[in-house]
Protein backbone atom coordinates (compact mmCIF):
# COMPACT_ATOMS: atom_id res chain seq x y z
CA UNK A 1 0.00 0.00 0.00
CA UNK A 2 0.76 3.86 -1.05
CA UNK A 3 1.78 5.41 2.56
CA UNK A 4 2.51 8.68 3.65
CA UNK A 5 3.87 9.82 7.24
CA UNK A 6 3.74 13.19 8.27
CA UNK A 7 6.60 14.12 10.45
CA UNK A 8 9.67 12.18 10.62
CA UNK A 9 10.46 12.37 14.17
CA UNK A 10 11.12 9.59 16.61
CA UNK A 11 7.88 7.90 15.78
CA UNK A 12 7.19 8.77 12.45
CA UNK A 13 10.47 7.59 11.25
CA UNK A 14 10.26 4.22 12.94
CA UNK A 15 6.88 3.57 12.04
CA UNK A 16 7.77 4.45 8.71
CA UNK A 17 11.12 2.49 7.93
CA UNK A 18 8.77 -0.54 9.36
CA UNK A 19 5.99 -0.06 7.43
CA UNK A 20 8.70 -0.20 4.64
CA UNK A 21 10.66 -3.11 5.63
CA UNK A 22 6.60 -4.64 5.08
CA UNK A 23 6.75 -4.06 1.28
CA UNK A 24 4.77 -1.19 2.00
CA UNK A 25 5.51 2.37 -0.19
CA UNK A 26 5.98 5.01 2.60
CA UNK A 27 7.03 8.90 2.31
CA UNK A 28 7.91 10.86 5.27
CA UNK A 29 7.09 14.25 5.03
CA UNK A 30 8.46 16.75 7.16
CA UNK A 31 8.76 20.85 7.37
CA UNK A 32 12.49 20.79 8.20
CA UNK A 33 14.17 20.56 5.30
CA UNK A 34 17.85 20.02 7.12
CA UNK A 35 16.28 16.66 8.71
CA UNK A 36 15.04 15.72 5.56
CA UNK A 37 18.18 16.29 3.81
CA UNK A 38 20.09 14.54 5.75
CA UNK A 39 17.93 11.62 5.82
CA UNK A 40 18.17 11.29 2.13
CA UNK A 41 22.38 11.42 3.04
CA UNK A 42 21.54 8.32 5.02
CA UNK A 43 21.69 10.01 7.74
CA UNK A 44 19.94 9.13 11.19
CA UNK A 45 19.09 12.00 13.35
CA UNK A 46 18.56 10.31 16.28
CA UNK A 47 19.97 7.23 18.03
CA UNK A 48 18.04 3.93 18.07
CA UNK A 49 19.54 0.77 17.76
CA UNK A 50 19.01 -0.87 14.67
CA UNK A 51 17.49 2.02 12.55
CA UNK A 52 20.21 3.73 10.09
CA UNK A 53 20.17 -0.19 8.88
CA UNK A 54 16.80 0.06 8.22
CA UNK A 55 16.36 3.37 6.69
CA UNK A 56 19.08 2.68 4.26
CA UNK A 57 17.97 -0.94 3.67
CA UNK A 58 14.60 0.34 2.21
CA UNK A 59 15.61 3.69 0.85
CA UNK A 60 18.19 1.58 -1.47
CA UNK A 61 15.39 -0.53 -1.87
CA UNK A 62 13.11 2.28 -3.49
CA UNK A 63 10.81 1.45 -0.79
CA UNK A 64 11.35 4.59 1.76
CA UNK A 65 11.44 8.31 0.58
CA UNK A 66 11.98 11.34 2.33
CA UNK A 67 10.71 14.89 1.20
CA UNK A 68 9.30 17.94 2.45
CA UNK A 69 5.85 18.13 0.08
CA UNK A 70 3.43 16.83 1.58
CA UNK A 71 0.95 17.76 -1.14
CA UNK A 72 2.45 14.94 -3.65
CA UNK A 73 2.72 12.14 -0.60
CA UNK A 74 -1.04 12.74 0.28
CA UNK A 75 -2.21 12.68 -3.13
CA UNK A 76 -0.94 9.20 -3.87
CA UNK A 77 -1.54 7.98 -0.91
CA UNK A 78 -4.12 5.43 0.57
CA UNK A 79 -3.33 5.85 4.28
CA UNK A 80 -1.88 9.19 6.09
CA UNK A 81 -0.62 8.84 9.46
CA UNK A 82 -0.10 12.22 11.12
CA UNK A 83 3.22 11.47 13.49
CA UNK A 84 3.76 15.21 14.81
CA UNK A 85 4.83 16.18 18.21
CA UNK A 86 1.90 17.06 20.72
CA UNK A 87 4.40 18.59 23.56
CA UNK A 88 2.90 19.61 26.62
CA UNK A 89 1.43 23.43 26.29
CA UNK A 90 3.32 26.10 27.72
CA UNK A 91 0.81 27.57 30.65
CA UNK A 92 -1.85 25.15 31.58
CA UNK A 93 0.11 21.31 30.41
CA UNK A 94 -2.18 20.13 28.42
CA UNK A 95 -0.91 18.65 25.17
CA UNK A 96 -0.25 21.00 22.07
CA UNK A 97 -1.86 19.68 19.11
CA UNK A 98 -1.51 22.79 17.11
CA UNK A 99 1.07 20.27 14.61
CA UNK A 100 -2.19 17.78 14.83
CA UNK A 101 -4.48 20.21 13.59
CA UNK A 102 -2.49 21.76 10.67
CA UNK A 103 -1.59 18.25 9.53
CA UNK A 104 -4.95 17.85 9.37
CA UNK A 105 -5.90 20.77 7.33
CA UNK A 106 -3.15 20.24 4.65
CA UNK A 107 -4.19 16.34 4.59
CA UNK A 108 -7.50 17.75 3.36
CA UNK A 109 -6.20 20.18 0.72
CA UNK A 110 -3.81 17.37 -0.62
CA UNK A 111 -6.24 14.40 -0.69
CA UNK A 112 -7.64 12.30 -3.62
CA UNK A 113 -10.35 9.37 -3.12
CA UNK A 114 -10.97 7.15 -0.36
CA UNK A 115 -8.38 7.98 2.34
CA UNK A 116 -7.78 6.85 5.77
CA UNK A 117 -6.47 9.69 8.63
CA UNK A 118 -4.54 7.66 11.04
CA UNK A 119 -3.39 9.70 14.23
CA UNK A 120 -0.09 8.10 15.09
CA UNK A 121 0.63 10.78 17.78
CA UNK A 122 -0.34 10.84 21.20
CA UNK A 123 -3.15 12.95 21.84
CA UNK A 124 -6.06 13.29 24.21
CA UNK A 125 -9.60 11.83 24.15
CA UNK A 126 -11.63 13.54 21.30
CA UNK A 127 -8.51 14.60 19.17
CA UNK A 128 -9.81 12.40 16.57
CA UNK A 129 -13.12 14.08 16.37
CA UNK A 130 -11.46 17.30 15.93
CA UNK A 131 -9.45 16.41 13.24
CA UNK A 132 -12.46 14.75 11.41
CA UNK A 133 -14.33 18.07 11.51
CA UNK A 134 -11.10 20.01 10.68
CA UNK A 135 -10.66 17.31 7.35
CA UNK A 136 -15.10 17.85 6.58
CA UNK A 137 -14.50 21.38 6.95
CA UNK A 138 -11.26 21.66 4.62
CA UNK A 139 -12.49 19.10 2.17
CA UNK A 140 -16.58 18.71 2.26
CA UNK A 141 -16.59 16.62 -0.66
CA UNK A 142 -13.35 14.10 0.31
CA UNK A 143 -13.63 10.98 1.21
CA UNK A 144 -11.65 10.41 4.54
CA UNK A 145 -11.93 8.66 7.44
CA UNK A 146 -10.20 9.45 10.61
CA UNK A 147 -8.62 6.32 12.62
CA UNK A 148 -6.93 6.22 15.97
CA UNK A 149 -3.64 3.54 15.92
CA UNK A 150 -1.16 4.82 19.09
CA UNK A 151 1.84 4.24 19.34
CA UNK A 152 3.71 2.22 21.82
CA UNK A 153 7.08 1.86 21.32
CA UNK A 154 10.00 1.80 23.61
CA UNK A 155 12.79 4.00 22.55
CA UNK A 156 15.98 1.66 22.49
CA UNK A 157 13.94 -1.44 21.31
CA UNK A 158 11.56 0.58 19.03
CA UNK A 159 12.03 -1.74 15.86
CA UNK A 160 11.30 -5.04 18.00
CA UNK A 161 8.08 -3.35 19.58
CA UNK A 162 6.95 -2.56 15.95
CA UNK A 163 7.34 -5.67 14.39
CA UNK A 164 6.57 -7.71 17.30
CA UNK A 165 4.13 -5.78 19.50
CA UNK A 166 2.33 -6.85 22.05
CA UNK A 167 -1.15 -5.32 20.82
CA UNK A 168 -1.99 -2.95 17.66
CA UNK A 169 -4.82 -0.71 18.67
CA UNK A 170 -6.87 0.29 15.90
CA UNK A 171 -10.07 3.25 16.53
CA UNK A 172 -12.64 3.36 14.13
CA UNK A 173 -16.35 2.28 13.43
CA UNK A 174 -15.69 2.70 9.88
CA UNK A 175 -15.63 -0.64 7.85
CA UNK A 176 -13.31 0.67 5.09
CA UNK A 177 -11.11 2.68 7.05
CA UNK A 178 -10.51 -0.86 9.08
CA UNK A 179 -9.88 -3.04 6.16
CA UNK A 180 -7.15 -0.58 4.98
CA UNK A 181 -5.31 -0.91 8.85
CA UNK A 182 -5.96 -4.79 8.41
CA UNK A 183 -4.07 -4.58 5.15
CA UNK A 184 -1.80 -2.43 6.65
CA UNK A 185 -0.40 -4.81 9.53
CA UNK A 186 -1.54 -8.03 7.70
CA UNK A 187 2.20 -8.60 7.72
CA UNK A 188 2.42 -9.18 11.55
CA UNK A 189 -0.62 -11.36 11.57
CA UNK A 190 2.49 -14.54 11.24
CA UNK A 191 3.70 -13.05 14.78
CA UNK A 192 -0.03 -13.61 16.10
CA UNK A 193 0.05 -9.74 16.99
CA UNK A 194 -3.38 -8.68 18.38
CA UNK A 195 -5.47 -6.06 16.76
CA UNK A 196 -7.57 -4.51 19.36
CA UNK A 197 -10.56 -3.10 17.35
CA UNK A 198 -12.48 -0.03 19.16
CA UNK A 199 -13.98 3.25 18.88
CA UNK A 200 -11.60 6.40 18.45
CA UNK A 201 -11.82 7.59 22.09
CA UNK A 202 -11.66 4.29 23.66
CA UNK A 203 -8.30 3.82 21.74
CA UNK A 204 -7.11 7.44 22.43
CA UNK A 205 -7.52 6.80 26.22
CA UNK A 206 -5.90 3.33 26.19
CA UNK A 207 -2.32 4.59 25.03
CA UNK A 208 -2.42 7.28 28.20
CA UNK A 209 -3.82 4.88 30.54
CA UNK A 210 -1.08 2.57 29.25
CA UNK A 211 1.70 5.12 29.60
CA UNK A 212 -0.13 6.16 33.47
CA UNK A 213 -0.14 2.73 35.03
CA UNK A 214 3.47 2.10 33.70
CA UNK A 215 4.65 5.16 35.16
CA UNK A 216 2.65 3.99 38.79
CA UNK A 217 4.41 1.35 38.79
CA UNK A 218 7.80 2.69 38.08
CA UNK A 219 6.54 5.29 41.38
CA UNK A 220 5.16 2.19 43.34
CA UNK A 221 8.61 0.61 43.70
CA UNK A 222 10.64 3.54 44.22
CA UNK A 223 8.54 4.31 47.18
CA UNK A 224 9.05 0.75 48.18
CA UNK A 225 12.92 1.02 47.99
CA UNK A 226 12.56 4.09 49.91
CA UNK A 227 10.89 1.99 52.21
CA UNK A 228 13.36 -0.72 52.43
CA UNK A 229 16.38 1.49 52.99
CA UNK A 230 14.57 2.72 56.26
CA UNK A 231 13.40 -1.24 57.41
CA UNK A 232 16.36 -2.80 56.37
CA UNK A 233 14.64 -4.83 53.66
CA UNK A 234 16.27 -5.20 49.96
CA UNK A 235 14.36 -3.73 47.17
CA UNK A 236 15.44 -6.22 44.43
CA UNK A 237 13.84 -9.20 46.25
CA UNK A 238 10.47 -7.30 46.86
CA UNK A 239 10.73 -6.37 43.26
CA UNK A 240 11.23 -9.97 42.80
CA UNK A 241 8.71 -11.56 45.01
CA UNK A 242 5.78 -9.28 43.94
CA UNK A 243 6.72 -9.76 40.36
CA UNK A 244 6.63 -13.45 40.07
CA UNK A 245 2.77 -13.03 40.96
CA UNK A 246 1.13 -12.98 37.44
CA UNK A 247 -0.89 -10.61 38.36
CA UNK A 248 1.31 -7.79 38.91
CA UNK A 249 4.36 -9.11 36.98
CA UNK A 250 8.13 -8.27 37.17
CA UNK A 251 8.32 -5.23 34.58
CA UNK A 252 9.01 -1.48 35.88
CA UNK A 253 9.57 -3.12 38.98
CA UNK A 254 12.91 -1.59 39.03
CA UNK A 255 13.92 1.29 41.51
CA UNK A 256 15.78 4.12 40.42
CA UNK A 257 16.18 7.84 40.07
CA UNK A 258 12.47 8.58 38.47
CA UNK A 259 10.42 8.22 34.72
CA UNK A 260 11.63 10.72 32.46
CA UNK A 261 12.16 10.82 28.61
CA UNK A 262 9.41 11.96 25.63
CA UNK A 263 6.51 10.34 26.46
CA UNK A 264 5.44 9.67 30.55
CA UNK A 265 5.76 13.29 32.17
CA UNK A 266 3.61 14.94 29.22
CA UNK A 267 1.28 12.39 28.77
CA UNK A 268 0.65 11.76 32.48
CA UNK A 269 0.46 15.38 32.62
CA UNK A 270 -1.95 15.94 29.83
CA UNK A 271 -4.31 12.95 31.43
CA UNK A 272 -4.60 14.65 34.44
CA UNK A 273 -5.68 18.03 32.88
CA UNK A 274 -7.97 15.76 30.60
CA UNK A 275 -9.51 14.65 33.54
CA UNK A 276 -9.44 17.73 35.47
CA UNK A 277 -11.10 19.43 32.36
CA UNK A 278 -14.22 16.42 32.60
CA UNK A 279 -14.98 16.47 36.34
CA UNK A 280 -13.43 13.57 37.25
CA UNK A 281 -9.79 14.40 38.63
CA UNK A 282 -7.16 11.41 38.63
CA UNK A 283 -5.70 11.39 42.07
CA UNK A 284 -3.58 8.55 41.78
CA UNK A 285 -2.06 9.80 38.53
CA UNK A 286 -1.33 13.28 40.09
CA UNK A 287 0.42 11.93 43.00
CA UNK A 288 2.73 9.97 40.75
CA UNK A 289 3.47 12.93 38.43
CA UNK A 290 4.36 14.92 42.03
CA UNK A 291 6.27 11.81 43.95
CA UNK A 292 8.42 11.39 40.55
CA UNK A 293 9.27 15.31 40.44
CA UNK A 294 10.22 14.67 44.05
CA UNK A 295 12.66 11.58 43.55
CA UNK A 296 15.28 13.48 41.24
CA UNK A 297 15.38 15.54 44.06
CA UNK A 298 15.71 12.92 46.55
CA UNK A 299 18.57 11.14 44.46
CA UNK A 300 20.76 14.20 44.49
CA UNK A 301 19.90 14.42 48.40
CA UNK A 302 21.41 10.74 48.54
CA UNK A 303 24.08 11.38 46.53
CA UNK A 304 25.42 14.46 48.96
CA UNK A 305 24.59 12.22 51.88
CA UNK A 306 27.13 9.49 50.61
CA UNK A 307 30.15 12.62 50.08
CA UNK A 308 29.51 13.10 54.29
CA UNK A 309 26.17 15.85 53.89
CA UNK A 310 27.90 18.51 51.39
CA UNK A 311 29.42 18.21 48.52
CA UNK A 312 30.76 21.87 47.86
CA UNK A 313 33.91 22.47 46.02
CA UNK A 314 33.72 18.30 45.49
CA UNK A 315 33.62 16.96 42.13
CA UNK A 316 30.71 14.44 41.19
CA UNK A 317 31.13 11.68 38.36
CA UNK A 318 28.03 11.03 36.66
CA UNK A 319 28.15 8.06 34.43
CA UNK A 320 24.81 8.07 32.31
CA UNK A 321 22.88 11.13 31.20
CA UNK A 322 19.77 10.09 28.71
CA UNK A 323 16.87 9.38 30.07
CA UNK A 324 17.26 5.36 29.71
CA UNK A 325 20.20 3.51 27.65
CA UNK A 326 19.66 3.32 24.43
CA UNK A 327 18.84 6.58 23.27
CA UNK A 328 20.31 10.28 22.52
CA UNK A 329 16.87 11.49 24.39
CA UNK A 330 17.46 14.36 27.27
CA UNK A 331 13.73 15.41 27.74
CA UNK A 332 12.72 15.26 31.17
CA UNK A 333 15.85 13.31 31.98
CA UNK A 334 16.64 12.48 36.01
CA UNK A 335 20.51 13.46 35.09
CA UNK A 336 19.12 16.94 34.75
CA UNK A 337 17.84 17.39 37.75
CA UNK A 338 20.04 15.57 39.72
CA UNK A 339 23.12 17.50 38.06
CA UNK A 340 21.45 21.26 38.67
CA UNK A 341 20.80 19.89 42.45
CA UNK A 342 24.67 19.32 43.27
CA UNK A 343 25.65 22.25 41.16
CA UNK A 344 23.62 24.26 43.47
CA UNK A 345 24.92 22.33 46.37
CA UNK A 346 28.26 23.47 45.05
CA UNK A 347 29.60 20.16 43.40
CA UNK A 348 31.46 20.62 40.01
CA UNK A 349 30.15 17.74 37.55
CA UNK A 350 31.90 15.52 34.70
CA UNK A 351 29.64 13.63 32.89
CA UNK A 352 29.88 10.72 30.15
CA UNK A 353 27.42 8.97 28.05
CA UNK A 354 28.14 6.71 25.86
CA UNK A 355 24.90 7.60 23.46
CA UNK A 356 23.82 11.13 24.17
CA UNK A 357 27.04 13.48 24.82
CA UNK A 358 25.78 15.42 21.89
CA UNK A 359 22.16 15.99 23.19
CA UNK A 360 23.76 16.25 26.75
CA UNK A 361 25.62 19.37 25.99
CA UNK A 362 22.82 21.11 24.23
CA UNK A 363 20.69 21.19 27.67
CA UNK A 364 23.63 21.13 30.02
CA UNK A 365 26.56 22.87 28.35
CA UNK A 366 28.59 24.32 31.67
CA UNK A 367 29.66 20.71 33.30
CA UNK A 368 32.59 18.75 31.71
CA UNK A 369 32.02 16.15 28.94
CA UNK A 370 34.20 12.97 29.54
CA UNK A 371 35.57 10.29 26.76
CA UNK A 372 34.83 7.29 29.01
CA UNK A 373 33.79 6.54 32.20
CA UNK A 374 37.48 6.38 33.76
CA UNK A 375 38.23 9.76 32.60
CA UNK A 376 34.73 10.88 34.52
CA UNK A 377 35.92 9.04 37.94
CA UNK A 378 39.43 10.71 37.72
CA UNK A 379 40.36 12.78 40.83
CA UNK A 380 36.23 12.59 41.53
CA UNK A 381 35.25 12.07 44.95
CA UNK A 382 32.07 10.19 44.12
CA UNK A 383 31.08 8.56 41.26
CA UNK A 384 26.92 8.29 40.43
CA UNK A 385 25.60 6.09 37.97
CA UNK A 386 22.31 7.27 36.69
CA UNK A 387 21.59 5.24 33.48
CA UNK A 388 21.90 1.79 33.12
CA UNK A 389 24.08 1.42 30.12
CA UNK A 390 25.38 -1.69 29.36
CA UNK A 391 28.93 -0.17 29.03
CA UNK A 392 28.41 0.54 32.84
CA UNK A 393 28.01 -2.89 33.30
CA UNK A 394 31.61 -4.29 33.75
CA UNK A 395 33.82 -1.63 34.37
CA UNK A 396 37.29 -2.17 35.75
CA UNK A 397 36.49 -0.81 39.60
CA UNK A 398 40.61 -1.22 40.64
CA UNK A 399 41.17 1.84 37.83
CA UNK A 400 38.22 3.27 39.12
CA UNK A 401 39.27 3.26 42.34
CA UNK A 402 42.65 4.50 42.05
CA UNK A 403 41.63 7.48 39.95
CA UNK A 404 39.12 8.93 41.98
CA UNK A 405 40.06 11.21 45.03
CA UNK A 406 37.57 9.18 47.18
CA UNK A 407 36.31 6.05 46.93
CA UNK A 408 32.69 6.52 46.83
CA UNK A 409 29.96 4.80 44.02
CA UNK A 410 26.17 5.82 43.94
CA UNK A 411 24.69 3.44 42.10
CA UNK A 412 20.69 4.66 41.58
CA UNK A 413 20.13 1.54 39.14
CA UNK A 414 21.21 -1.20 41.36
CA UNK A 415 23.25 -2.60 38.42
CA UNK A 416 25.90 -3.75 41.16
CA UNK A 417 25.96 -5.42 44.40
CA UNK A 418 26.67 -3.61 47.70
CA UNK A 419 29.22 -7.12 48.55
CA UNK A 420 31.28 -7.44 45.15
CA UNK A 421 32.30 -3.24 44.92
CA UNK A 422 32.67 -2.87 48.74
CA UNK A 423 35.16 -6.09 48.12
CA UNK A 424 37.71 -4.01 46.02
CA UNK A 425 37.52 -0.80 48.56
CA UNK A 426 34.91 1.31 47.32
CA UNK A 427 31.75 2.70 49.48
CA UNK A 428 28.61 1.06 47.92
CA UNK A 429 25.19 3.22 47.88
CA UNK A 430 22.07 1.85 45.77
CA UNK A 431 18.55 2.32 46.26
CA UNK A 432 16.31 0.28 48.29
CA UNK A 433 19.17 -1.31 50.18
CA UNK A 434 20.08 -0.68 53.33
CA UNK A 435 23.49 0.60 54.11
CA UNK A 436 26.48 -1.37 55.82
CA UNK A 437 26.14 -1.75 59.41
CA UNK A 438 21.89 -1.05 58.99
CA UNK A 439 20.70 -1.30 62.25
CA UNK A 440 16.53 -1.81 62.52
CA UNK A 441 15.19 1.41 64.92
CA UNK A 442 12.81 0.05 67.89
CA UNK A 443 9.67 1.83 67.61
Amino acid sequence: MNIAMIGAGYVGLVSGACFADFGHNVVCVDLDTAKIGALKRGEIPIFEPGLDDLVVKNVEDGRLAFTTGLAAAVANAEAVFIAVGTPSRRGDGHADLSFVYQAAKDIAQAAHGFTVVVTKSTVPVGTGDEVERILAKTNASGELAVVSNPEFLREGAAINDFKRPDRIVIGSENRRAKDVMSEIYRPLFLNNAPLVFTDRRTSELIKYASNAFLATKITFINEMADLCEKVGANVQQVARGIGLDNRIGPKFLHAGPGYGGSCFPKDILALIKTAQDFGTPVRLIETVAVVNDERKRAMAQKVIDACGGCVKGKTIGILGLAFKPNTDDMRDAPSQVIIKTLQEAGATIRGFDPGSMGQAKIVMPEITYCDDAYSCAQDADALVIVTEWDAFRALDFDRIKNAMSAPVLIDLRNIYSAQDIEKIGLTYVGVGIAPKGFAPQQR
